[in-house]
């Protein structure tokens, strides 16, 4: 998936006229050596980011692309979020079932305490297990269990289809901030890099991801809890929905607004939830 999104980014970069082209620099990450330990376990979200930002940080690279749901809501010193170029679909989906198909205590295989959080709070007959892996890996475990749930933008990327796949409305499974959005950092002090960035943000893309994560940010960079947020425009106005669970779902809150100021919103809605 890193690959095909840098490889993507390259691809913009190229169309708008702002790169003769890009040769990627690979980086192993801390969530790509450790597959064996919960996400949330070894330091839950910035786990995919910090080494490929410090390549960046170091002049190794000019930018790092990110999955925007990996980042952290505070940006690192030294760094800027200079373009978020477009979202696939934010959705969750589950694979090997429907939620309605799935039978009275069936296991379902994910390692999003958000996902488990959701799920436990619509079916609490459900039990988990920990998946863990890239999309391929994860796909071929699914036939361990009843189901497993990945992103839909996953799924859309690596144009992987699964027999049975259910994309489970965001209004049921509100999904992780950022989710399906593509983030682009780079040096603060980088003139040439931030102009060729922004050639390929996207308004509106950046206009909801900025929102959800504000929402984030009001929980505190912390924050290791199961919460999500998402956020959809209608002309000027925006609407966002999110909400902040115990990490076992036992104690769940989840709110909605709209309004015009995306990260006003999103930070009133996180502050009546906590």
């Amino acid at each position: 998936m890193a690959r095909w999104q840098t490889d993507r980014v390259s691809e913009l970069l190229v169309e708008a006229g702002a790169a003769p082209g890009v040769e990627a620099v690979i980086v192993e990450t801390t969530g790509d050596a450790r597959q064996n330990v919960p996400i949330h376990e070894i330091g839950g979200q910035g786990v995919f980011v910090k080494e490929v930002q410090q390549a960046v940080l170091d002049g190794r690279a000019d930018f790092a692309v990110h999955s925007a749901k990996d980042l952290p809501s505070e940006t690192s010193p030294g760094l800027v979020l200079a373009a978020l170029p477009e979202r696939a679909d934010p959705r969750d989906a589950l694979v090997g079932s429907t939620l309605q198909d799935l039978r009275h205590g069936a296991r379902v295989a994910t390692g999003s305490v958000r996902r488990r959080a959701l799920l436990s709070n619509i079916r609490p007959d459900l039990e988990f297990a920990e998946l863990r892996g890239n999309i391929g890996t994860r796909l071929r475990k699914a036939k361990a269990f009843d189901a497993i749930v990945v992103a839909a933008a996953a799924l859309d990327r690596l144009e992987e289809t699964p027999e049975v796949v259910e994309r489970l409305d965001a209004s049921v499974m509100i999904p992780q901030v950022a989710q399906g959005a593509l983030a682009i950092e780079c040096r603060s002090d980088d003139s040439e890099t931030l102009a060729a960035l922004a050639s390929i943000d996207a308004a509106d893309v950046r206009r909801v991801v900025e929102a959800e994560r504000a929402f984030l940010a009001e929980l505190g960079s912390g924050c290791d809890l199961p919460v999500g947020a998402h956020a959809t425009l209608d002309g000027y106005e925006i609407s966002i929905q999110g909400f902040v669970a115990s990490m076992g779902g036992l104690n769940f809150q989840r709110g909605a607004c709209q309004g015009l100021d995306g990260p006003v919103l999103a930070a009133r809605l996180a502050q009546s939830l906590k």
